[in-house]
């Protein structure tokens, strides 16, 4: 089975940091595409980075509203994806999901959350100010 585990959420003051995690199992695809997603209450998921990791390391996408502060990397190693979130603003706050797809279609932008067929439980990113 494929499976996507993210830890790594709490809650924070503004300007705190957190790295969620998030270990992939079970995955045999070809091509790779790994990236994170959030979903504020009442509002529609949407894509925070992107990575092309399979089976070549591609670029790196940001929304606009994370570029500067948040940094997506992986350590194929151990099968893993990271997010860096610095300078974290209450409007960070909300469920953050990791999500793949056997395809290249985040190889050249910041594609959306319908090109991913996997996703994890998500874990909960709160922002206090």
């Amino acid at each position: 089975a494929q499976v996507l585990e993210e830890s790594g959420g709490g809650s924070v003051q503004a300007g705190g940091s957190l790295r969620l995690s998030c270990v992939a199992y079970g995955f045999t695809y070809s091509r790779w595409c790994m990236g994170w997603f959030r979903q504020a209450a009442g509002k529609e998921r949407e894509g925070v980075a992107v990575i092309f990791t399979f089976p070549f390391r591609g670029a790196t996408y940001y929304a606009d509203s994370v570029k500067g502060r948040f940094s997506i990397s992986q350590d194929s190693a151990k099968n893993t994806l990271y997010l860096q979130m610095d300078s974290l603003k209450p409007e960070d706050t909300a469920m953050y999901y990791c999500a793949a797809a056997g395809n290249d279609l985040c190889h050249t932008r910041l594609n959306p959350p319908s090109e991913y067929d996997s996703w994890g439980q998500g874990t909960q990113v709160t922002v206090s100010s």
